[in-house]
């Protein structure tokens, strides 16, 4: 398949007549011949952001699936300009779906090294139960949120999937858990 083959003029001609005749019809034989002419640019613009060849493939698939949806709802000038837009933003959401939060230690609130001596193990042991008792004291989304985040090492998305809560909850209810937590271990520290 060469999608190079088509002259401009030609395939957009040919372009917009197969776009206009798959959303009169909505056969997708129609959808598939033109997406056909351009999968291998497709594919070179998924493997260019996902580095890997079988998930190139797998992003292309995906990206027809789209287009039996997204092209009835879209305006588009040039079918092979918007399906390349379309191609790059379906890489990027799933780089970004893919990439995990980056991971913050439990050690951030409890502000002590990991120390190997018996008798520093005790004075672990004793931070990690005043946060246990402080992550206790949360409310309750904040406490959710928290334990999802820091010790399930999931990501906001994950997070927003499991609970319900929307994007902004999680990054508010972590935010704030985050900070009533070393408040409340400085003072115990003080105590």
């Amino acid at each position: 398949m060469n999608w190079f083959k088509y002259s401009k003029k030609k395939g957009l001609e040919d372009d917009d007549v197969l776009l206009e005749r798959y959303r009169a019809t909505g056969d997708l034989v129609v959808l598939g011949q033109l997406f056909e002419r351009h999968a291998e640019m497709v594919y070179y613009v998924c493997f260019r952001y996902l580095r890997d060849s079988e998930r190139s493939k797998d992003a292309v698939m995906q990206i027809f699936e789209e287009l039996v949806v997204k092209v009835n709802k879209q305006e588009i000038k040039r079918f092979v300009t918007w399906l390349y837009v379309l191609s790059r933003n379906h890489c990027l959401m799933q780089i970004r779906s893919e990439k995990k939060m980056q991971y913050v230690s439990l050690d951030e609130f409890v502000e002590f090294p990991i120390n190997k001596h018996p008798e520093e193990s005790d004075e672990r042991e004793g931070a990690l139960s005043a946060l246990e008792r402080c992550i206790e004291k949360l409310p309750e989304r904040q406490k959710k949120s928290v334990d999802l985040f820091f010790l399930n090492e999931k990501c906001y998305k994950e997070i927003v999937d499991i609970t319900g809560y929307s994007l902004k909850e999680v990054k508010s209810y972590i935010q704030n858990g985050k900070r009533n937590l070393k408040i409340c271990m400085e003072k115990n520290r003080e105590a």
